[in-house]
């Protein structure tokens, strides 16, 4: 081969590595930061099945999370088959708190994908969390606030009664807080966040707890809420219609639906 088609190859080579380079170099990310209500008794997509219980997918942070599996693992699948979310494309599992109304789809999960880890309490009982490893999944244990993954973390276990652990997503606009059913207290778990990670809250989500309060009591927990300075709610589950419609009047344009395909764009 003559030398100086060689050198043209050579040089052809050089020039292609380094536009593979560049472009590794400058790829921007794909994947937007957002939160899917996948099972919720509340509805919101009228396409989607409601039950009682609460589910939500968090994508964009680093690992695809399943907050909780809601009460029936043939309505939490059938759901997010008609999102277009592959179980396998789940990287981790994280449950709030033992009642069957945030777990009882966690086994139907496991038989699409059991290559998982769960984060459950310590408080769960062995037996349990044998039976999570028995299907296939990895299991680890949560007792205080815990870094999971990059703006990614648990209040830890919180509660003297029914314990439970909440998520924290730290974003650009403040703390994003989600709840399963906030049993320790919403305003509690909000306090926990701030003092945890040392900035405000920008959003909470999820089951406050306060199906059946008065409209005193409800009222109350509000004003609570307010003085904490959140800037956006978006209640659901087990917070009850009423206390969910004071939330929406309060909150006005601050208020987002949670209810069932519900989906929260987030900034990083």
């Amino acid at each position: 081969m003559p030398i100086n088609l060689l050198k043209w190859l050579f040089a052809m080579q050089i020039m292609f590595l380094g536009v593979i380079a560049f472009e590794d170099v400058g790829k921007p990310e794909t994947s937007s930061r957002r939160i899917t209500v996948m099972f919720n008794n509340i509805p919101y997509a009228p396409e989607l099945q409601t039950s009682w219980g609460f589910s939500c997918l968090l994508e964009g942070f680093g690992q695809t999370i399943l907050f909780d599996t809601g009460g029936d693992g043939d309505i939490l699948l059938a759901n997010m088959k008609h999102l277009g979310v592959d179980p396998r494309m789940v990287d981790v599992v994280v449950l709030s708190h033992i009642h069957a109304d945030h777990t009882g789809g966690l086994e139907a999960f496991l038989q699409q994908n059991a290559q998982v880890t769960v984060y459950l309490l310590c408080s769960f009982p062995d037996a349990v969390q044998q039976q999570i490893k028995r299907l296939g999944a990895d299991v680890v244990t949560v007792s205080g606030p815990i870094r999971l993954f990059d703006k990614v973390h648990s209040t830890g276990e919180m509660g003297s009664g029914i314990k439970e652990q909440a998520l924290i997503l730290n974003t650009s606009k403040g703390l994003v807080v989600i709840t399963g059913c906030a049993h320790p207290g919403i305003e509690d778990i909000v306090r926990r966040a701030r003092q945890y990670l040392k900035k405000n809250v920008y959003l909470i989500m999820g089951g406050f707890h306060l199906t059946g309060a008065g409209s005193s009591e409800i009222g109350d927990r509000i004003q609570n809420l307010r003085a904490l300075d959140i800037k956006k709610v978006a209640p659901s589950h087990c917070t009850g219609k009423d206390a969910i419609a004071r939330f929406r009047e309060v909150w006005g344009d601050d208020f987002l639906p949670g209810g069932c395909g519900a989906i929260i764009e987030l900034t990083p």
